[in-house]
């Protein structure tokens, strides 16, 4: 189902990026726990603070956030609600290794997802983490944070 050894972060020209990724049928089935699992090895080991599951080929609605030494795994994460209140802060990607660009987010949101016991929960977040959300939320929809940049005119 997935292909978990030795997980790679493909670079942000890679077509696979674009697409839009597919709903896990079972949350708690042990091999996304597996692909969690190395996942969250890949996001530390590039001092990352979120890394979704397309960015290491693997084409599911998963995304890992690591915040203030909290781990956060979301499964078939939907985002809810998106505060009116927006920030500009500057945000990277680990698929864009030294790129830094000011991206306007929300500042709260609410997210809906499946933990990996295959409960779901509801979140709801405010700063970098509801920043990270949106962040990851968009690969899985095949959106890069370069497509949010302001164009200067």
């Amino acid at each position: 189902m997935f292909n978990t050894d030795n997980l790679q972060i493909i670079p942000g020209t890679d077509i696979r990026l674009r697409e839009k990724a597919k709903e896990v049928a079972d949350p708690a089935d042990p091999l996304v726990a597996n692909l969690v699992k190395q996942m969250t090895k890949t996001l530390q080991a590039n001092n990352g603070v979120g890394l979704a599951a397309p960015q290491v080929g693997q084409a599911v609605r998963i995304f890992v956030a690591e915040i203030d030494y909290e781990l956060y795994a979301m499964i078939n994460p939907k985002i809810k609600n998106l505060s009116r209140d927006t920030v500009e802060m500057e945000e990277g990607c680990l698929s864009f290794p030294g790129v830094f660009k000011p991206i306007t987010r929300s500042k709260k949101v609410t997210v809906t997802y499946f933990d990996l016991g295959g409960e779901k929960k509801t979140l709801k977040a405010r700063g970098l983490l509801a920043r990270v959300i949106q962040h990851e939320y968009d690969h899985l929809d095949g959106v890069l944070f370069v497509d949010l940049v302001k164009r200067a005119g």
